[in-house]
């Protein structure tokens, strides 16, 4: 600050002060909470990816090339970055301490829903599953459910515990890691589409995956939406 002072022709003498008086380190009530507004308002779009990885696809699912564009997932939504103050420390909160997410986020994500309004509606909902933490995720997607007055199905199964996608080097490693560890629970799925729900999106392969396999087994279009992005702010 005194170099930009110094810079600019400014007596350093004045740094810390305004034109009516000292600057305070105290944030008034209101300014706060309309910052934390400002900071809980954002949404995210979650793009969906139109090709499997190149050189091989994913060997264990026999998929390469373009993805189809009736297997793929519709653009989604995530509700914050994972690094945000805001929402983003309260789903860290529930992911890392609590293993549960509040009930302020299940409050943001039924609003989101309803700003977003993707066409076709979803008519139920169901969950990305983990074996690392089986409740946590379902928990949060039952309690969103009932909030959007939809049903909640488990479509998925979790098969094979893999490594978080952010130990992966790079995004054909990530795509691999979920080759072969999810699989749709029976074979007759709702035909309606449905909203798609995860705590945390990166690489989008975990969206991907699923969206492909729900929608190769008959459901409808797939609304994926997520508590927080990995992404940068920009």
């Amino acid at each position: 600050m005194e170099f930009l002072i110094e810079a600019l022709d400014g007596d350093p003498g004045d740094l810390g002060r305004t034109a009516h008086g000292p600057l305070t380190t105290e944030v008034e009530p209101d300014v706060e909470r309309e910052a934390l507004a400002f900071l809980r308002r954002l949404d995210l779009p979650i793009m969906p990816r139109k090709q499997w990885p190149s050189l091989g696809g994913l060997p264990r699912y026999g998929v390469k090339g373009r993805i189809a564009e009736a297997h793929r997932a519709e653009e989604g939504r995530a509700l914050c970055y994972w690094s945000d103050g805001g929402w983003g420390e309260m789903v860290r909160g529930g992911k890392q301490e609590d293993e549960r997410f509040a009930e302020k986020l299940v409050e943001a994500c039924t609003s989101l829903f309803r700003e977003w309004e993707p066409d076709p509606r979803p008519e139920w909902v169901t969950c990305i599953p983990s074996l690392t933490n089986r409740r946590l995720v379902p928990d949060f997607a039952r309690r969103l459910a009932a909030e959007l007055d939809l049903p909640f199905r488990e479509a998925l199964v979790k098969t094979e515990k893999r490594r978080p996608q952010k130990t992966m080097a790079n995004s054909p490693h990530q795509a691999r890691n979920v080759d072969g560890s999810l699989a749709p629970v029976g074979t007759r799925l709702p035909t309606t589409p449905v909203l798609l729900i995860d705590d945390i999106v990166g690489s989008r392969w975990t969206f991907t995956v699923a969206s492909w396999l729900l929608r190769t087994h008959g459901t409808g279009a797939v609304w994926p939406l997520a508590l927080a992005s990995l992404g940068v702010r920009q």
